[in-house]
C-alpha cells in the first residue's frame, strides 16, 4: 500500500507541473519586470531555427485603408455608418498554421489627418477577463492585439474585454545608434522598464535581438471595448466583443526616424501592421488550435516577425458603401 501511494503520488506531482508549466510558458516571454523569460520550449510550435520569413510573401494579406470624412467617436461600440461599411478583414487563421478557426474575428483599418482607427469584431460565447490594471500582463487573458511597424522599430497594443491595456515599443539593436534612437531622451537604455528582447518563437531573428521599452506609452492613444454579452457570466451565451482604436499620427515619430514614411500618410502609401487574438483555451482536436489567431499567419509561434505583417495601404478616397463588397471571405 505505502509504495502504491507512493507511486500515485508522483504520478500526479509530475502531472500538475507539467501542466502548470505549459500554463506559465504559453507567452511568458513577454514579462513586464525582470529577465527574459527561456520557458517557450514546452510549447510544441517553438522552433529555434526556421527559413526566413517564416511565412510565404504571396500569402500576406494587402488591405486598402480608406479615409474617413469627419472623426471617429471612440467607444468600442462600432455603430458609426463607416464602420458599417468597411471593407473587412478576412476570418482570422491560426497563427501558427493558417487552418480555419472556430470563433470567427475580423479587422478593419480607416483614417484621417490626425488618426489611425483600428476596429476588431470578435466572437466569443463565453466573454471572460480578469485583469484590470494598465500594463498587466494582458496575454495570461483572452486578448486582441495590433502591431505596427516602421523601418527600424514597431509598436505593440494589448487588450483584454475589460479595457485594459499593455504596450510597449521595440527597437532593433542594430539600429540603436544609427538610426538616431540614442539621441533622443525618452529612448534612454538606463531607465528602468528597458531590457533586451530576443523574440518568441522565431530566434535568433536574421536582425537579431531588440530593445524593448515597457516604460513607453503610445501618446495620445484612444481604446474602448463595447462587450455584447455579459462578461464573465458563465450562465448564458455571449456574442462578443468589440475592439476600437485611434491613434494619433503625431505619435509615431518614434517608429519613422528613419524611414520615408509621411505622417499622415499619402495616397498610395504602405505600412506593415499585424492583427491578432490570443485566447487562454483551445479548440478540442482534432482541430490542433495553438490558440493564436491572426489575420495574417506567421507560420511560427510569434507575433514579433514585421516581415509576416499585413500589407496596409492608405487611400485618399473616402470609404463608401461600395468599399464593403471588398471583405474577404
Amino acid at each position: 500500500m505505502i509504495q502504491y501511494n507512493l507511486i500515485f503520488f508522483l504520478t500526479l506531482h509530475f502531472c500538475l507541473n507539467h501542466n502548470s508549466s505549459e500554463i506559465r510558458s504559453k507567452r511568458s516571454i513577454k514579462l513586464k519586470e525582470g529577465p527574459e523569460s527561456t520557458s517557450q520550449s514546452s510549447n510544441p510550435h517553438i522552433m529555434d531555427s526556421i527559413k526566413y520569413p517564416p511565412c510565404e510573401e504571396e500569402l500576406i494579406p494587402h488591405y486598402t485603408a480608406y479615409k474617413v470624412k469627419t472623426p471617429l467617436n471612440i467607444d468600442g461600440r462600432l455603430g458609426e455608418s463607416e464602420w458599417q461599411i468597411v471593407p473587412r478583414s478576412q476570418r482570422f487563421r491560426n497563427l501558427f498554421s493558417g487552418a480555419t478557426t472556430i470563433h470567427d474575428t475580423r479587422a478593419a483599418v480607416l483614417w484621417d489627418d490626425k488618426f489611425l482607427y483600428v476596429a476588431y469584431w470578435i466572437e466569443e460565447p463565453n466573454v471572460q477577463a480578469t485583469l484590470t490594471e494598465r500594463d498587466s500582463y494582458i496575454y495570461q487573458n483572452n486578448d486582441v492585439e495590433f502591431f505596427i511597424a516602421g523601418q527600424d522599430a514597431y509598436y505593440e497594443f494589448e487588450i483584454n474585454a475589460y479595457g485594459t491595456i499593455y504596450e510597449v515599443l521595440f527597437i532593433w539593436e542594430e539600429s540603436f545608434i544609427k538610426g538616431g534612437f540614442d539621441t533622443v531622451d525618452v529612448f534612454n537604455r538606463n531607465k528602468a522598464g528597458v531590457r533586451p528582447f530576443h523574440g518568441v518563437g522565431y530566434k535568433p531573428h536574421p536582425r537579431g535581438r531588440r530593445i524593448g521599452f515597457w516604460n513607453w506609452d503610445f501618446p495620445g492613444l484612444q481604446s474602448a471595448v463595447f462587450v455584447d454579452g455579459t462578461i464573465n457570466n458563465d450562465e448564458d451565451r455571449d456574442r462578443g466583443w468589440m475592439v476600437e482604436l485611434a491613434l494619433p499620427w503625431s505619435g509615431m515619430s518614434a517608429l519613422i526616424l528613419r524611414d520615408n514614411h509621411s505622417l499622415p500618410p499619402k495616397d498610395g502609401d504602405t505600412w506593415r501592421m499585424d492583427f491578432s487574438r490570443f485566447n487562454q483555451y483551445k479548440e478540442a482536436p482534432p482541430a490542433n488550435d495553438s490558440g493564436g489567431w491572426a489575420w495574417s499567419p506567421h507560420g511560427v509561434w510569434d507575433s514579433h516577425v514585421p516581415e509576416c505583417f499585413t500589407y496596409i495601404h492608405f487611400s485618399e478616397a473616402f470609404v463608401v458603401k461600395a468599399n464593403a463588397s471588398e471583405s474577404k471571405e
